[in-house]
């Protein structure tokens, strides 16, 4: 006996109308969770291996943790040594007697 599948596609004439509002809606947010979440691996990847911190940039490129990590290390570690960087550029600048 054969059995034909034609009926049963996953993604047919029809079938994102049948998703309703609130199906569209979730396709159209989880896209642009991805999205984000690509845009802040790469981001924090790049701050990451700028800065040769090859731990960091193994960790971020492995652990999937839907951005949190990489939010964490872009606020938390980027941003002080950005602060450090800034404090010594400035203490350059001033001019000595």
């Amino acid at each position: 006996m054969m059995h034909s599948f034609d009926n049963y596609s996953w993604w047919g004439p029809g079938q994102l109308g049948s998703m309703g509002v609130f199906g569209v809606l979730g396709l159209i947010l989880t896209v642009i969770l991805v999205i984000v979440m690509i845009a802040l691996k790469g981001y924090a990847l790049w701050y990451a291996a700028k800065r040769d911190e090859k731990w960091w940039f193994v960790i971020i490129l492995i652990i999937n943790t839907a951005g949190i990590l990489e939010l964490v290390y872009l606020i938390f570690i980027v941003k002080k040594w950005h602060t450090k960087l800034t404090q010594k550029a400035d203490a350059d600048k001033t001019p000595t007697a």
